[in-house]
């Protein structure tokens, strides 16, 4: 990742220094890169004398900074930003929510960034249109995929082991976890590291107090991953865990369900917070606890997991969010890694997971 950037800051320089006096936004333009980015760029640039900052606009210092040559990279290392140009990746996801969105603008940008193309497929959590998107993408050429397989309950079958064993260009698996003890560990993957976020929840909620921790979770691949780290924390804590709630926050009649089962809880049993993934499921049984008189948080405090939307609630959600922009950004410089790599190369895989990130808001309170 260190390496993209490094190179995305040189091709700031050169055309910079090239064309003179630019604003911004005609940067991001050249680049294929979001406004935002290339602030941070240019404030990083800035900061190290190598580039002068005007109103909206940004110019070479006096005498101009020549950009660096490019280093050839040790293999398998980035694919130089030449070579990269042309290059068209094929990614295919279970949906365009929310959620992929931001991971999909993630790999966009990057793969932009080295002059290459990404072709995107949706498969609608069917595996069989998996099957067919991979298919698509092969036969039109794409010179590698990045994959979020819509596997039931992240853990894919045999035959989908099979099918991505059986690709004839490199992949990269994103944001799905290698199944410990099954056959894809030679697949490069990227992902967010969901049991640590499930983890962090119950540690901010045990640092304020907190014993008796219910989960509510969606049924669907980070579901188990959540629940597995905040099974693992509540045990370092010498705390109890609850048997988690599963609900569809689409199912009205469900979700009604999980929040009298929640009420209860705190009523009734004795629990003081709750982890709900998704926010979108948080937000639902917030509002339904409020029509049952309970407060946040003064009856009891609540993280959501996945921050898409969680600062919108009525009180704004404490809440942990997957560096979901970020996992798209490094799986695609793996795949660069890879392809930079050569044919026939033995590289040794690399399975990278990113640590989600918890930001405080109003939601949570010791005890009463």
């Amino acid at each position: 990742m260190r390496s993209h950037v490094n190179q995305r800051h040189e091709r700031v320089l050169e055309i910079v220094c090239r064309r003179g006096e630019l604003r911004v936004t005609e940067l991001a333009e050249e680049l294929g890169v979001s406004a935002v980015t290339v602030r941070r760029d240019v404030e990083t640039l800035a900061e190290q004398g190598r580039l002068v900052r005007l109103h909206g606009s940004v110019t070479c210092p006096e005498p101009p900074v020549q950009p660096a040559q490019p280093v050839q990279p040790v293999q398998p290392g980035p694919v130089p930003v030449a070579a990269a140009a042309g290059t068209v990746l094929g990614m295919v996801v279970p949906s365009m929510e929310h959620y992929f969105a931001e991971l999909v603008r993630g790999a966009q940008d990057a793969v932009a960034a080295r002059g290459g193309r990404l072709v995107l497929g949706i498969a609608h959590w069917r595996s069989e249109e998996d099957t067919a998107q991979i298919g698509r993408m092969l036969d039109g050429g794409v010179d590698g995929l990045l994959i979020q397989p819509s596997w039931e309950r992240g853990v894919p079958s045999p035959e989908q082991e099979q099918q991505l064993l059986a690709l004839r260009v490199p992949a990269v698996l994103v944001d799905r976890r290698v199944p410990l003890g099954g056959r894809l560990a030679g697949l490069d993957s990227a992902r967010s590291d969901h049991a640590l976020g499930g983890a962090a929840a119950v540690h901010h909620l045990a640092g304020l107090g907190h014993e008796r921790i219910a989960l509510l979770a969606q049924d669907n691949p980070t579901s188990p991953q959540v629940r597995e780290g905040y099974e693992a924390a509540m045990a370092a804590r010498g705390l109890s865990a609850s048997q988690p709630v599963t609900v569809d926050p689409e199912d009205p009649a469900g979700l009604e369900a999980a929040a009298r089962s929640l009420y209860r809880s705190v009523a009734e049993g004795g629990v003081t917070a709750a982890i709900v993934h998704n926010d979108q499921t948080a937000i639902g049984v917030v509002q339904r606890l409020r029509e049952r008189g309970l407060s946040l948080p003064g009856d009891m405090s609540l993280v959501a997991y996945e921050d898409e939307m969680a600062a919108l609630a009525d009180v704004p959600l404490t809440a942990v969010a997957p560096p979901r922009q970020a996992v798209g950004e490094t799986a695609v410089e793996m795949m660069f890694a890879r392809l930079g790599a050569g044919p026939g190369t033995s590289a040794p895989s690399r399975h990278i997971s990113l640590v989600p990130r918890l930001t405080v808001r109003a939601s949570c309170a010791p005890p009463r």
